[in-house]
């Protein structure tokens, strides 16, 4: 099969691997028909997370159709289409009995933190990922869902990571109404963190980034205000210049150790590695929120220490959430979402790439170029379904 080839930082390739197999009775063989890349494997494509090994395929954001099932999988069928949540989970342990999907206990051998996730380094288990024509899904039965035939490929692949960690973003943040909400990052986390706090009631939602069309993008699909960090001499004192100098009720990072901003924190966290990323949207969350108010996290840093003001969370007695997504907890509210118009998660993608381009799609993404937002993967066996499909029809018209 075709599938995505990490070469190290910066290096990418399509590459052809042999097709998966079952390899336990709850396992499913998917054959991918949407495919994306996300803001949290560029982290592995800057070679940010440890553990990120040669020959690995990325992607946890994907959708297709079960072309193979394992003797103990009940809940889907071959011909099925379904969606993959991005993390792994069992649906039995602790973790996964309180709906803590990304830190499910069973899933990855180093699970003193995370779980297991598709397609990211070993240190999330070393599962390769959807950005390939077939995929190997372990418990195929708790984590894949039906996709309803009323929701759209391109809605369901987003809703595989990115609509759902946005939405859980929000909802860590816990925020009242009529609320200040500042969200960090204008990539589609952020963009659908900010759709989502309007429907958790706030009162203001401010986005905050540095690239010009980015910013534009999620004013007009969010209505939100925007911040070019670019323009602010002192970010905590200009967000809380906005807000009657008290600060937003609600911070989100939504950004991670990729994070620009301070020559400092890049110098350490992304150039020299002394700590797990540059943690400048960290210090820009933390010191921008009011005193008893929410940060929530959910960008990406490594698992090593950060150098983070502890002592001001402290003192200004601060709540603080961060997670991964638990995305099949989210699903059924946001196809409501969906359904109802209020969410329109296609909306946001604006690049469809061949798989066989995926080193150009990763640079374009990366680079931020051609005003790329979203990139969706398409594989070649997809499209030459889709080609027959539709021959087939013609003929029968």
């Amino acid at each position: 099969m075709l599938a995505m080839n990490y070469r190290g930082p910066y290096r990418v390739r399509a590459d052809h691997k042999p097709d998966p197999v079952i390899e336990h009775p709850g396992d499913a063989i998917v054959r991918v028909t949407r495919s994306c890349i996300c803001g949290s494997d560029l982290h592995l494509y800057h070679g940010m997370v440890p553990d990120t090994r040669v020959g690995h395929t990325f992607g946890h954001e994907f959708i297709g159709e079960v072309v193979d099932i394992g003797s103990g999988v009940q809940n889907v069928k071959v011909g099925d289409r379904v969606l993959v949540p991005f993390n792994l989970f069992c649906g039995n342990c602790f973790y996964c009995q309180h709906e803590l999907y990304g830190n499910c206990h069973n899933t990855n051998p180093q699970a003193t933190a995370v779980g297991g996730i598709y397609g990211y380094s070993h240190t999330a288990g070393g599962y390769d990922g959807g950005q390939a024509e077939y995929v190997r899904v372990p418990m195929a039965d708790v984590g894949p869902m039906v996709i309803p035939d009323d929701i759209h490929d391109d809605d369901a692949v987003l809703l595989t990571d990115a609509v759902p960690t946005g939405y859980q973003a929000a909802e860590m943040g816990d925020i009242k109404e009529g609320d200040t909400v500042v969200i960090f990052g204008a990539g589609p986390i952020g963009i659908f963190a900010a759709k989502s706090a309007w429907l958790m009631g706030a009162g203001r939602v401010i986005v905050v980034d540095e690239v010009e069309y980015r910013l534009e993008f999620v004013k007009r699909y969010a209505q939100c205000e925007v911040i070019n960090f670019r323009e602010v001499v002192d970010m905590a004192e200009h967000i809380k210049k906005m807000t009657d100098w008290m600060g937003a009720d609600v911070t989100i990072d939504c950004v991670g150790g990729d994070a620009a901003g301070s020559i400092a924190q890049t110098l350490t966290g992304r150039l020299m590695k002394a700590q797990a990323g540059s943690s400048t949207v960290l210090h820009w969350a933390i010191n921008s929120v009011r005193k008893g108010g929410n940060v929530s996290i959910v960008g990406v840093y490594g698992p090593t220490f950060n150098m983070v003001p502890v002592g001001n969370v402290l003192n200004k007695g601060l709540t603080i959430r961060a997670n991964q997504a638990s995305v099949k907890r989210h699903l059924p509210r946001l196809i409501e979402h969906i359904r109802a118009g209020r969410l329109d998660p296609k909306g946001i993608i604006t690049h469809r790439v061949p798989l066989e381009e995926v080193s150009d799609a990763y640079h374009i993404f990366s680079s931020k170029l051609d005003e790329c937002i979203k990139t969706v993967l398409i594989p070649p066996s997809a499209r030459e379904v889709k080609a027959v499909k539709a021959s087939t029809q013609n003929e029968q018209n």
